[in-house]
């Protein structure tokens, strides 16, 4: 190896080293902005810090409260799919989840495909009806206000993340506004299934199907079923936060047949207790 080498190899491990710093800083930020009651959290004894603890969205995103303090200050690479978890659970956009892959070394997630017109002007005169739009894989591509409203926002979840089964099966926010949420997600399974033999080549759906495997390996029995079927339409009980009640909500999935990324519409009829 020659000087030249040598300097330039310096030179690459300084770079690392200062986006690895430049990624820490940028996630100690967006914790420090989150409230523990953005993501359903008690406010618990006084906090000598602001925003969310390090133990709690490390507990959140599924990884050790040590190797997430060394992510904070640089000291650590890891990989794409606990950055996804800590984006996810730091409700960071989609322009800050691409932010953060990229000064991992990571490509940024593949924008989806956009709705219908027609099928979002649809969802948007619906005023007290949450609806949103999927795509073929369960992708989210559009939603109304008042399914914002009611569920956790999706324009706060990272775009790769932005998956109705993924967030059923791995989002505490989302599981406790659906307790009985398994009955639930196993149809939506079902559902992608079908669509998912239809393509099999669908790069997206193949990370689909990897990334519900390595998140949930407790539900291997799920992932090695082959039964599929349409969402069956079913009348669910929904817990706001307090003090808003109980609802009584009844999940319809619907076919528009465009010929954009819309495969279907998910409708929600909500009825007070």
């Amino acid at each position: 190896m020659t000087d030249t080498d040598t300097d330039t190899d310096t030179r690459a491990g300084a770079g690392h080293a200062s986006r690895r710093r430049e990624l820490g800083g940028f996630l100690r930020a967006h914790r420090e902005r989150l409230r523990p009651a953005d993501l359903g959290l008690p406010p618990g004894a006084r906090r000598r810090t602001p925003g969310l603890r390090r133990e709690e969205v490390a507990a959140l995103a599924g990884v050790g409260v040590a190797w997430y303090s060394w992510l904070e200050q640089g000291r650590v690479e890891t990989s794409r799919q606990v950055l996804d978890a800590v984006s996810r659970t730091l409700r960071l956009d989609a322009t800050s989840h691409a932010h953060v892959l990229t000064l991992a070394g990571y490509a940024a997630p593949e924008p989806l495909a956009a709705p219908d017109p027609n099928t979002r002007a649809l969802m948007e005169s619906w005023a007290d009806t949450p609806a949103l739009s999927l795509d073929p894989a369960l992708f989210i591509t559009a939603w109304n206000e008042a399914y914002a409203g009611l569920w956790p926002d999706p324009g706060r979840v990272p775009v790769a993340d932005r998956n109705l089964l993924l967030l059923l099966l791995t989002d505490p926010a989302h599981q406790r506004l659906l307790p009985t949420w398994e009955p639930v997600a196993m149809d939506l399974h079902r559902h992608f299934r079908g669509r998912a033999d239809r393509s099999p080549d669908d790069a997206r759906v193949r990370r689909l199907t990897a990334r519900l495997r390595e998140t949930r390996p407790d539900l291997d029995a799920w992932w090695s079923c082959r039964s599929v079927g349409d969402f069956a339409s079913r009348t669910v009980e929904l817990v706001p936060a307090p003090p808003a009640p109980p609802l009584r909500s009844t999940m319809t999935v619907l076919y528009p047949g465009t010929a954009s990324g819309t495969d279907s519409i998910l409708v929600q009829r909500l009825e007070r207790r």
